[in-house]
């Protein structure tokens, strides 16, 4: 597939495949073309040489679509379940090298409060205190949450761990009232809800 017509001192670019152009042309082509060709090229060299290459902008080009996915989430007005929030935890924890434990927590009408890293750990793990858990949940003022994790490995199918903790803190978190609507495993390429495997209870 190839690119053409787009008028502009670089137009010269819209005439070769995405393979044929160098990472500045492709970042120009993203930073868009028209009359203002020439200055995103600018643009485009500044950015590669200031963010460390191609990989410093897709990095940060990155960073950009997760707060807008954030942003995205925390404007609902109603969370109706956990699909919307698959989208966001997927991108910004999946494909993360240590496992971290994410909340999202909800008020009353399922709009979401705030969204935080609860536990870190390893590669292969991360300690979860259900005591901290359901402190933070107060202290949010939250009426429902969602819990993630990452699995390193790639592989978003729960253990037998993940399905005991879920569990755990479902009862301890029903003690004060506030229900765990859902648990997300997370990989890059995949995610798993107990909620939809029916394995909460």
């Amino acid at each position: 597939m190839r690119i053409r017509n787009a008028p502009g001192r670089c137009s010269g670019i819209w005439q070769k495949s995405a393979a044929e152009l160098s990472d500045a042309e492709l970042l120009a082509i993203l930073l868009g073309p028209g009359p203002a060709a020439g200055r995103a090229m600018h643009i485009a060299r500044e950015a590669l040489s200031e963010w460390g290459g191609i990989r410093g902008v897709f990095a940060h080009s990155k960073e950009l679509v997760l707060r807008q996915l954030r942003a995205e989430l925390q404007g609902k007005t109603s969370l109706s379940g956990s699909a919307e929030a698959k989208q966001y935890l997927q991108a910004r924890y999946g494909g993360d090298p240590h496992e971290s434990f994410v909340c999202v927590y909800l008020n009353n009408k399922h709009h979401v409060v705030n969204i935080e890293v609860l536990f870190r750990g390893t590669i292969d793990g991360a300690p979860v205190y259900p005591r901290e858990v359901v402190k933070r949940c107060l202290y949010f003022n939250a009426a429902a949450v969602i819990f993630a994790h990452n699995h390193p490995s790639g592989v978003a199918e729960p253990s037998e761990a993940d399905i005991t903790v879920t569990r755990r803190l479902q009862a301890a978190l029903n003690t004060v009232d506030i229900r765990v609507l859902d648990h997300l495993v997370l990989a890059e390429q995949d995610v798993v809800s107990l909620a939809e495997r029916r394995l909460m209870v």
